[in-house]
């Protein structure tokens, strides 16, 4: 009897096929194992397309999200993993805990004595570490998988960010930026990938765990583990474990046929909760401008200067007035100094004339490059951004209570009384709910620019429900939301909305909203 399972991942389809002899002897005929490239529907129609399903007795399929959308029976991946380990182990050592590190998720299923799944603990929604965001930075620095692991292993290891994915990304551009060799930045990829496995071990005190999934294959990362972890097991089918088992699993279980093709999916195919449209909420704000003005001969100014970790912002207002006289808005590009500069030269240049005619008697400096900004200013003016944003706010109304503050990198949250900021809160090490992972999304998956965000997302009708999405796992999201006919406005305003709640949810948490919010 033969038998097909399959598993859907999150980036890769694998198919395993098994014979069971007259003895009970069960063998693997074939497998298929590609990458979908955030398609899996049409990698799973043309694949299913060239099978001969007619001499397969029972199909099952297995996978996080894509096996709810198709007409078979299906099985969870713990089901399938636990089917798979016991055909692998049989009588072998007493494997402790099964890591599956895939393409977007890292799971450990703590094994029991009997060799079943016991408990199930998975890692962080960060994509820093995972299979998918390893070859996204390696595709960036030009390098092939195969190379990649190659090269790494002849260096010693450049150490980057596991905090966050986008974070990393940067790291990784500053380095080869600054001339770090692209072997040592993928060496520090690997490091970084144990990293996020050994954090996970230690939640069940493992001394033997068999890895499974694509990220098996990199054994510089699994030396790095093998350095940590007494016994360490990769078995031959670590890449299309899942599929091994639903197969396993088929053997023993009715299923039910395989429709024809054209009823292979489910005609109700909807896999997005769908929110109110942005435009709606649009009478609920009340957008808040500063008076400009024209600099005159012997104008006495203070200057004030933001250098964000994203962007650079300065303004020079008027004393006798507080109209903001110039301005200039541009990108740090990691470097604070320079961002400075540019902005003092921008101000001087809207100045024209007046340039030497006019008294800046005071800089005030804030954001996250403010000590090196206020040093180079030689300013004592070096102000926290809770103060700044506190001060401002309050100078356009002093009933505000709350303040929301989303940026390039951080987002921060401010409760005010009587004028004084009296509770703070802050982003933990993720990108996702800032403006970095907004950009990113929509530049790199969307291909559209910051400015047209705004517009394209107030335009959206029916916005999908991306909840707080890792950025690094959005685009497989988007690709199926393209692939269930959600419009590209539809889409953008859905990014914007994971923004608040991905706010909401790990900044604000359950801290106090007021009756004005800034």
């Amino acid at each position: 009897m033969k038998s097909l399972g399959i598993c859907i991942g999150a980036s890769t389809l694998s198919m395993v096929t098994l014979q069971r002899d007259h003895q009970g002897s069960v063998s693997i005929v074939d497998v298929f194992l590609n990458v979908h490239h955030g398609n899996p529907q049409q990698m799973f129609e043309s694949t299913i397309k060239t099978l001969p399903l007619k001499e397969y007795a029972r199909v099952a399929v297995t996978g996080r999200k894509f096996r709810h959308l198709v007409n078979l029976t299906s099985i969870p991946e713990p089901e399938a993993v636990e089917e798979a380990f016991l055909h692998v182990n049989g009588k072998g050592t007493q494997v402790q805990a099964i890591v599956s590190a895939g393409s977007e998720t890292f799971m450990l299923y703590h094994l029991g004595r009997d060799g079943r799944i016991s408990t199930v603990h998975a890692g962080n929604k960060c994509a820093s570490g995972t299979g998918e965001f390893f070859l996204q930075q390696i595709k960036r620095i030009g390098i092939g998988l195969e190379d990649a692991v190659r090269l790494a292993r002849s260096e010693e290891p450049y150490e980057v960010s596991g905090r966050c994915s986008v974070f990393c990304k940067s790291d990784c551009t500053h380095a080869t930026n600054k001339g770090v060799p692209k072997e040592r930045v993928t060496a520090g990829l690997c490091l970084m990938m144990a990293g996020k496995i050994l954090e996970l071990v230690k939640k069940v005190s493992s001394d033997h765990i068999m890895v499974i999934g694509g990220c098996a294959l990199n054994t510089v990362m699994i030396d790095h583990l093998k350095k940590e972890i007494p016994q360490v097991t990769i078995p031959d089918e670590a890449p299309y474990f899942e599929a091994l088992g639903c197969a396993l699993w088929a053997l023993e279980n009715d299923t039910v046929s395989v429709p024809d093709i054209r009823l292979l999916f489910k005609s109700e195919r909807d896999t997005f909760f769908h929110l109110p449209p942005l435009r709606d909420a649009e009478t609920m704000v009340d957008f808040k401008t500063a008076p400009r003005g024209q600099a005159k001969d012997g104008d006495r100014c203070i200057l004030g200067l933001d250098v964000g970790s994203t962007t650079t912002k300065a303004v020079l207002v008027r004393v006798d007035d507080d109209r903001i006289l110039a301005s200039d808005y541009l990108r740090t590009n990691g470097d604070p100094v320079r961002a400075s500069r540019s902005c003092y030269s921008s101000l001087l240049t809207q100045l024209g004339d007046l340039e030497d005619r006019i008294s800046i008697v005071g800089l005030g400096v804030t954001g996250s490059g403010r000590q090196i900004a206020g040093f180079h200013a030689m300013t004592d003016g070096v102000i926290n951004e809770i103060i700044a944003h506190a001060t401002g706010a309050v100078y356009f109304d002093r009933d505000v209570d709350t303040i929301f503050e989303i940026g390039g990198q951080d987002a921060k949250y401010t409760h005010i009384t009587n004028g004084v900021p009296s509770d703070y809160a802050m982003n933990e090490a993720c990108s996702a709910g800032t403006g970095s992972f907004l950009e990113e999304a929509a530049k790199e998956t969307l291909n559209i620019g910051m400015e047209e965000i705004a517009p394209i997302a107030l335009k959206g009708a029916n916005p999908p429900n991306f909840n707080d999405q890792c950025a690094a796992f959005i685009s497989s999201d988007i690709k199926n939301a393209f692939h269930e006919g959600i419009s590209m406005e539809d889409i953008v305003a859905g990014l914007v909305y994971s923004i608040c709640m991905n706010y909401s949810n790990r900044v604000k948490g359950n801290r106090t909203v007021g009756q004005k919010v800034f």
